[in-house]
């Protein structure tokens, strides 16, 4: 039984980030291929750690540092999956369609984030 199925419409928001920090955090993000392919793998659908591990073949300890750096830089949303046998558990979306980097302006980047607002928590089929 399905409470909620999420959804994800592509109405995106440009944010112009040029504080050095930010800037940083996404770059260094973008660069690592784990971290690449978690938001590959999050491009249509939300998926649990376990899921992204199994998707994206690393190990679970893995999955979970780079989770935790792609969320902190802002590139995934983290939400809660109910389920009915009450074990709710994390599971990310990508929050961003496109990164684009600006070298004349000194680094500043441009980050088309998606409108998940009528995301809500989602369940297990």
């Amino acid at each position: 039984m399905a409470i909620a199925a999420p959804r994800y419409d592509r109405r995106t928001e440009e944010t112009t980030i040029d504080d050095a920090d930010d800037v940083q955090a996404i770059l260094h993000a973008l660069q690592d291929d784990d971290c690449r392919a978690v938001l590959d793998a999050t491009g249509e659908r939300s998926l649990s750690a376990s899921e992204l591990a199994e998707q994206c073949d690393l190990p679970l300890s893995t999955a979970y540092r780079k989770l935790e750096t792609l969320t902190d830089a802002g590139l995934l949303t983290e939400q809660t999956r109910l389920s009915p046998e009450g074990k709710h558990a994390s599971e990310y979306a990508r929050a961003v369609d496109e990164v684009v980097v600006d070298a004349d302006a000194g680094f500043e980047l441009t980050v088309s984030r998606r409108d998940h607002a009528d995301d809500g928590p989602t369940a297990e089929p």
